[in-house]
């Protein structure tokens, strides 16, 4: 059986693309001990931005300007 340092080296060594799903199953293969009065408030609010979205309430922004634009706001 392989160390978890060999299986690292050798996951590391795949390409980006087999490295994100790797990652993907490996997230979801986790069990989560989550409140579901938690999960629920938390689906309730992820339909609602959904909704903006597809409404045009609000206007999406890449991931990428958006942390910039956190970065200009602290000072990084």
């Amino acid at each position: 059986m392989r160390s978890i340092e060999q299986l690292t080296e050798e996951i590391l060594s795949l390409p980006n693309e087999s490295r994100e799903l790797l990652a993907d199953k490996l997230v979801e293969s986790l069990e989560f001990d989550t409140d579901s009065a938690i999960q629920e408030v938390w689906i309730t609010e992820a339909k609602r931005r959904r909704d903006e979205v597809r409404d045009g309430a609000v206007q999406p922004i890449a991931g990428e300007e958006a942390l910039a634009q956190v970065r200009r706001l602290i000072g990084l």
